[in-house]
């Protein structure tokens, strides 16, 4: 069968148009995929416009746990920073998650390889463990996605920069607060929090450098373990207040579980307000509690600043402007006595419910 010239153009004519669309069709499948916010092969996320303004970012922000007051300031912080960006034409987008309790490393370490994926513009992290975390954070790095390090030291210098409470300071602050109470004498115990935690060890080391300089003070316990959550320092608290209680004088604890754990370990033996408490960190019935003078002192971070910090240094680098390698945040001992003054009022009680709605 002969086909002619005409038939001949016609079907070259078809070829061409079914190549055009198969060509089309294969445009977002190949090589440097982009998506909604840009995303390419070679590492972190190629941000898009937004508005006509600067580039909109996917900032991760990563805490240790999702249930004590502490990262919920956190949280609250962070939120303050996007809407400060916002404010200068820079547009970001929070993406918050980590596990429910403090002691879970994997679900943290799944958490950031999964935004790695993901290829978000950078991460605020706050450490789980500072060893455990170290392949995780190389990993964000090379594929160029920026890590400021919060909250918690991590065992390497493989960061962006680390954004913090100067803590083995907090330590000693209550220390020498602990001492001050018992005016330079005493049997007293420390309950630690968890191992593997930086943040807490460099409280407890400032802790014990405090105390081991005072002579007249005597450290019976310091090796006992409060866990990650209120409930397991209870516990703990339990068994130290069954080996201790009887002859004891001062307390301290390095965090806000063990020092909820601790307050209701010494009400169950009668001991509220006959022993020096000093805790760390604060939430509502910790506030409570120091206006009953059911603990005499309690050493504040300032956890909605350290957010909002965490947040404003990323973008920072992402950005190629110049950040410190560490920010102190800053510390303070909080008593019955000044917790009314308009300093300790602002740290005590962060603006939560503006922010987390």
């Amino acid at each position: 069968m002969k086909i002619s010239t005409m038939q001949k153009n016609g079907w070259i004519v078809l070829l061409a148009l079914a190549s055009m669309v198969a060509l089309a069709g294969c445009g977002g499948s190949g090589g440097a995929q982009t998506g909604a916010s840009g995303g390419s092969a070679s590492g972190g996320r190629s941000p898009v416009s937004a508005g006509g303004g600067k580039p909109a970012l996917e900032i991760a922000v990563i805490p240790k746990g999702t249930t004590h007051e502490y990262w919920k300031s956190i949280h609250a912080g962070a939120i303050k920073a996007q809407q400060e960006l916002a404010q200068k034409g820079q547009q970001i987008h929070i993406k918050w998650q980590g596990p429910l309790e403090e002691n879970d490393k994997n679900t943290q370490i799944n958490i950031v390889e999964t935004f790695i994926q993901q290829k978000v513009n950078g991460f605020v992290l706050a450490p789980l463990d500072s060893q455990a975390l170290v392949t995780p954070v190389n990993e964000a790095e090379k594929a160029g996605i920026p890590v400021v390090i919060l909250d918690s030291a991590l065992n390497s210098s493989n960061y962006s920069s680390f954004v913090a409470t100067d803590n083995k300071k907090g330590g000693f602050l209550a220390g020498q607060a602990l001492i001050h109470l018992l005016g330079g004498k005493g049997r007293v115990l420390m309950m630690r929090y968890l191992e593997g935690s930086a943040s807490t060890a460099d409280r407890e080391a400032g802790f014990l450098q405090a105390i081991q300089a005072a002579k007249g003070i005597t450290l019976v316990s310091s090796d006992q373990y409060g866990g990650a959550s209120a409930e397991t320092a209870f516990q703990t608290g339990q068994n130290l207040m069954n080996r201790f209680s009887k002859n004891l004088d001062g307390v301290f604890t390095p965090n806000e579980s063990t020092t909820l754990g601790m307050r209701l370990a010494l009400k169950g033996v009668g001991m509220l307000g006959k022993v020096k408490f000093v805790g760390f960190d604060s939430d509502p019935k910790l506030i409570d509690a120091l206006k009953a003078h059911e603990i005499q002192a309690l050493v504040v971070q300032n956890p909605f600043k350290m957010g909002e910090e965490g947040v404003l240094t990323v973008v920072k680098v992402i950005n190629k402007q110049p950040v410190p390698k560490r920010i102190d945040t800053g510390v303070a001992v909080v008593t019955p006595q000044n917790m009314n003054t308009p300093d300790m009022v602002k740290l005590l009680n962060p603006p939560l419910d503006q922010y987390l709605k």
